[in-house]
């Protein structure tokens, strides 16, 4: 029997604020393990983080934000997590992601179209990702939408032919132990 092809899809932003409300927004995840957990026993074929990217300014503020992202790129790196750029865009002294809804909306049906994978396992409650979706399934794959079961979309979970849903506690063992700094002795 062949083993299902499964490709992940995370929105980034989306991802980073529900394990934020969850106290577990650390820079240091363990992406290879999440990715394997929501796989299950299917193929990965791909699996790629969405986010905007920050692009410093000069400040101090943001010069934080997008020192805090090589990071992150570099955690994704080493896990073999692919990463795509939307941007962000500056409104008065806020900071709002763009580009990034559009490049997941359209790897869902590239996906179905060019059968790359059986199952897409989706990470994100964004409805706008609904037409894509349903583009996908009507091309006979299997869009699973992965939820926070402190914040599930309703609308998303009616939307996916399977829904997973997420605990705290399933993702406390990604979550890896900040290395301190040794103290210096006094």
């Amino acid at each position: 029997m062949k083993q299902e092809r499964a490709l992940i899809l995370i929105d980034g932003s989306n991802f980073y604020f529900k394990l934020k409300d969850l106290g577990l927004h650390k820079l240091d995840f363990d992406y290879s393990g999440f990715v394997n957990l929501l796989a299950g026993e299917r193929h990965i074929v791909q699996s790629t983080y969405f986010v905007g990217e920050v692009r410093t300014d000069g400040t101090e503020h943001i010069q934080k934000l997008y020192n805090n992202q090589q990071k992150l790129i570099a955690l994704l790196k080493k896990h073999r997590v692919r990463y795509q750029f939307g941007y962000l865009l500056k409104s008065g002294n806020a900071y709002h992601e763009k580009g990034v809804d559009v490049h997941i909306a359209v790897a869902i049906p590239v996906a179905a179209y060019e059968n790359l994978a059986d199952r897409i396992i989706l990470v994100s409650s964004d409805t706008d990702l609904i037409p894509a979706i349903a583009k996908a399934q009507a091309k006979g794959k299997i869009v699973e939408y992965v939820g926070f079961s402190h914040k599930i979309s309703l609308a998303m979970a009616r939307s996916c032919r399977e829904t997973h849903t997420l605990t705290r506690n399933d993702l406390l063992p990604f979550i890896q132990e900040q290395k301190q700094p040794p103290k210096k002795a006094a």
